[in-house]
């Protein structure tokens, strides 16, 4: 599944210029945690969320000053956020951003390893929508049927280029259970690395056949099909 299936294009940004105030009451009244920032074409700036406007809230010690004052300046920017009076002052900036076509498992790694709740979907930067934890945790909360009919679009037929029906598929409670036969154990290899990464599969069996042995390495594999 791509992120453009789970993102919310309908997005609430903000200008650069506007009052860390404004974008509190924004934030308040829509019930979000965090909006990207963009210029007047729709280009991606930043993203302002709450832990940002947290900061200029909490302040700073007021021991902290002279040369522990340059250091929190040039590495953390901590300063210059609780001096912050307009988003640009406070957003995060460069945004972390991903494009639609970009699988969904990539969006929720991302957001694992970067301890954030919202990333921006982008195209040449230009912002064509949001996606959220929330829509990772909708996505992998699916029936049965609904991940079998994905791996057999999706893997079978367009990865693989077999027939819905070429494997024999089982999906229980999110396990799936793949049995028949391939050309080769690359051909094994890429199968179940694809089921895997499909949104609500918790565990996969393989028990293919193949007619034919490979040298390629599962490290290989893997390199050219990334999660």
């Amino acid at each position: 599944m791509n992120i453009e299936a789970l993102m919310t294009k309908d997005v609430v940004t903000v200008s650069p210029e506007l009052p860390l105030k404004q974008v509190a009451a924004l934030l308040s009244k829509m019930r979000i945690s965090g909006v990207p920032v963009c210029d007047p074409d729709g280009v991606v700036l930043g993203v302002i969320s709450e832990a940002d406007i947290i900061r200029k809230e909490q302040g700073l010690a007021p021991d902290v000053h002279g040369v522990m004052r340059w250091f929190a300046r040039v590495f953390d920017r901590e300063l210059d956020k609780v001096e912050a009076y307009t988003v640009r002052e406070a957003m995060t900036s460069p945004a972390l951003t991903v494009r639609p076509f970009e699988p969904v498992s990539k969006a929720a790694r991302l957001m694992v390893e970067h301890r954030i709740n919202r990333l921006p979907v982008a195209v040449e930067g230009r912002l064509v929508g949001i996606v959220t934890r929330a829509d990772l945790v909708q996505a992998f909360h699916r029936n049965d049927g609904e991940i079998a009919d994905q791996i057999r679009d999706e893997v079978f037929v367009r990865a693989l280029w077999l027939g819905p029906e070429a494997l024999d598929l089982k999906v229980d409670d999110g396990v799936v259970t793949v049995a028949g036969t391939v050309d080769t154990e690359s051909d094994a290899r890429v199968t179940e690395h694809l089921v895997r990464s499909v949104p609500g599969v918790i565990g996969v069996t393989t028990e293919l056949k193949v007619r034919q042995r490979d040298d390629v390495s599962r490290r290989s594999i893997v390199e050219f099909f990334p999660r």
